[in-house]
């Protein structure tokens, strides 16, 4: 792995506009992050794949947009209010609280504080991890609410809705984009976890299993897409955890972590679960409301769920940790330098097509701008006219950028341009009215 990998993706997000910190000018708001031009750029383009991967190219997933607050008793249905705790402690030396899990324990096994090194902590205690709120004039406990900390919920409490409008039978697919918010302990290492993020999930329903082998080819099947996912987003070294059954989440009979090797260790990159019926039956429990469906014998009974998990912060930082890359590079002069570039895959970059100008000459940025402005409809595409060639050739590396177009004193003469290819930098000559085409089927590879 690449030395200082971590802070060497942080300073190139920031320097670069892909993630600032929130709240910046005010000193900051601990891990709370603003998605700069870049960044927005490339959580579209996860946001639009899957949803075309997982939804568009499907025929038995259909979509929502649900609530970001819901009422105390969703929760206590769910099961969040009385069981969705982290083990908290207190350093009583510093006064820091950490999770349990994430500390480290000395040789008589006491844990050893991440801030001040001491080995006194107080007792274990749950702290919840939801975000309360209040709606009305009034901070009463009758008007209590909570920022979901999952979109799932949304997605259970629309079950009849969807099915009732849609006419579509089981097994179904509900899919939901969408931020949620944990009100973490100790959130950290960068964007990996925070207090505010964006998830994309699926519950897939389907009739209560007569027998294992019935969900389990659900779960299989659904296993098989998300590593196609994983592939497809240029993410290496995943591995998979079949978690034990006391580290579960409260709702889940199976689950499948699928592990990233960040540079601070390896972690949680997606989650794969099998809840079976538990929410929706929960939900008919405390809402009065039957959720019930009747098979194909009529016999009626709460179907089960298989929830495919992504989190869109996670998959931008592990394709990021895949992606950067440093070599020695030739430079006109005759030497070398480092060069640091993105290996993204193509549909992942930020930007498309850089358009650069070899010199500001009035002649050479007349037809440059000219390329830009026919290219930028079918491309996200940046113009730069600063600095050196090299430099900006550089620039586009380091964020990504799989093809820059370089318009030169040629160009003027026989109407072609230079076209230069990230990853292995080499260059072709390509006729202007043709370069749409070449850059669509460059892309499409």
């Amino acid at each position: 792995m690449i030395d200082n990998l971590m802070e060497k993706i942080v300073s190139l997000c920031k320097r670069r506009g892909f993630i600032f910190p929130g709240s910046e000018i005010y000193g900051g708001l601990n891990s709370f992050w603003d998605f700069g031009p870049l960044g927005v750029e490339m959580k579209n383009n996860i946001k639009n794949r899957w949803w075309k991967k997982f939804v568009q190219e499907r025929g038995d997933v259909l979509g929502l947009d649900s609530a970001l607050i819901l009422p105390p008793r969703v929760f206590e249905a769910s099961g969040h209010l009385k069981e969705f705790f982290d083990p908290l402690v207190e350093c009583k030396s510093c006064h820091e609280r950490f999770r349990t899990d994430i500390l480290e324990s000395d040789k008589e096994g006491k844990y050893i504080c991440q801030k001040c090194g001491g080995n006194d902590f107080t007792l274990p205690k749950n702290f919840n991890l939801m975000l309360k709120t209040f709606l009305g004039p009034a901070e009463e406990n009758a008007n209590a609410a909570y920022l979901r900390p999952e979109t799932a919920q949304g997605i259970f409490l629309n079950f009849k809705n969807i099915l009732d409008s849609s006419h579509k039978k089981l097994p179904l697919g509900v899919a939901q984009i969408g931020k949620a918010f944990r009100n973490e302990i100790t959130p950290g290492n960068f964007i990996f976890r925070t207090r505010e993020f964006e998830q994309m999930e699926i519950e897939y329903f389907f009739n209560k299993p007569k027998k294992d082998e019935d969900w389990q080819e659900y779960f299989e099947d659904w296993r098989k897409a998300m590593k196609e996912w994983i592939k497809d987003c240029g993410i290496k070294n995943v591995y998979e955890l079949d978690v034990p059954e006391g580290n579960r989440a409260h709702y889940s009979k199976k689950t499948i972590d699928f592990e990233f090797d960040y540079p601070f260790g390896r972690k949680e990159l997606y989650g794969l679960a099998y809840r079976a019926d538990y929410d929706l039956k929960r939900h008919s429990e405390f809402s009065g409301q039957d959720l019930g469906l009747a098979d194909e014998n009529g016999e009626k009974s709460i179907p089960h769920v298989i929830e495919p998990s992504l989190g869109v912060e996670r998959t931008m930082l592990a394709a990021l940790c895949s992606a950067y890359e440093e070599e020695m590079a030739p430079t006109g002069e005759g030497g070398e330098e480092k060069r640091v570039f993105l290996r993204l895959p193509r549909w992942l970059a930020p930007i498309k097509v850089a358009i650069l100008p070899l010199s500001k000459k009035e002649e050479l940025l007349k037809r440059a701008l000219e390329i830009y402005e026919n290219l930028r409809f079918s491309f996200v595409c940046e113009y730069d006219e600063t600095q050196s060639i090299g430099k900006r050739y550089r620039r586009q590396d380091e964020i990504g950028t799989p093809f820059c177009v370089t318009v030169d004193f040629e160009s003027l003469e026989d109407q072609a341009v230079t076209v230069r290819e990230r990853d292995s930098m080499k260059q072709e000559r390509v006729k202007i009215g043709e370069l749409k085409e070449y850059l669509e089927e460059k892309s499409s590879l």
